[in-house]
């Protein structure tokens, strides 16, 4: 058993208090652009392109994953007071979203550039590092004491004292951080060593097993949305089918285009 008292704050100046949410996700993102400046140089692409690509994925992350958490977890408070829907300091992030917001910045950096880019190609090296960054911000949801999981009515977990809580959670958020790293390793590998790998098959994998495994541990966290579906899965695991269905065809799609590529 864990007793958590960890501060969320990390420290403060003046007014302005730092979070290590916030120093999580900034970090995650500061080590995906060392990553991808490495892809780019190896590929030889303009890196100048790479900065505009970046600032485009991280509005579109917090846009997307914003606009998701409003409008699908608490959509009666957040119609009743979309003013709020803009205060993003004060939390409220969807991964469902952040993926459709991301998916549309690349598209949307693709035309800006006139499309001179791979858009599978680009996604590959784009969802390396965003596994990383999953597994950051869910550390960030742990310090911050959010996401949390079911009580585990045994003395394993993790007991969350400054919400006040005596009794032990399973931690969740750490579940989660820890398979989204294993899934970094395994595409960074994927990306490095094979070298015959066909352009979208990392992007397929990130979302085929992020989501199984978003899908998996969904059922030992608490439920996020206001509302219940009354059905067998929660709402974090129905969104999570979509993408793992989307995941499994971009495989079978990237497959199938190398193997006719091949025969030219």
């Amino acid at each position: 058993m864990f007793i958590s008292t960890l501060d969320p704050i990390a420290f403060s100046i003046g007014p302005l208090s730092i979070r290590w949410y916030g120093i999580l996700f900034s970090f995650g993102f500061i080590i995906g652009y060392i990553i991808m400046q490495l892809f780019f140089k190896q590929k030889k692409y303009n890196t100048e392109d790479l900065d505009r690509l970046l600032v485009y994925v991280f509005i579109g992350t917090v846009i997307g994953a914003r606009l998701a958490h409003c409008l699908i977890y608490e959509p009666d408070f957040y119609f009743a007071h979309p003013i709020e829907i803009i205060k993003i300091w004060e939390g409220g992030l969807a991964s469902h979203g952040g993926t459709v917001g991301v998916i549309l910045a690349v598209l949307y950096f693709m035309h800006k550039t006139k499309w001179k880019y791979n858009f599978l190609e680009l996604a590959d090296m784009i969802c390396v590092p965003t596994a990383l960054v999953c597994s950051m911000i869910r550390i960030g949801n742990f310090f911050n004491s959010e996401i949390l999981g079911i009580p585990t009515n045994s003395d394993y977990g993790v007991v969350f004292l400054r919400l006040g809580e005596s009794f032990p959670r399973h931690p969740a958020q750490l579940y989660e951080a820890a398979a989204y790293l294993a899934i970094f390793i395994l595409l960074l590998a994927v990306y490095l060593y094979s070298k015959r790998r066909p352009n979208g098959l990392i992007f397929g994998l990130l979302f085929t097993l992020a989501f199984v495994a978003r899908f998996a541990i969904e059922p030992f966290k608490e439920e996020q949305a206001d509302y219940s579906t009354n059905e067998i899965f929660n709402v974090g695991q129905l969104l999570s089918i979509p993408f793992i269905l989307l995941g499994v065809a971009i495989i079978v799609y990237s497959f199938i285009k190398n193997k006719k590529k091949n025969r030219i």
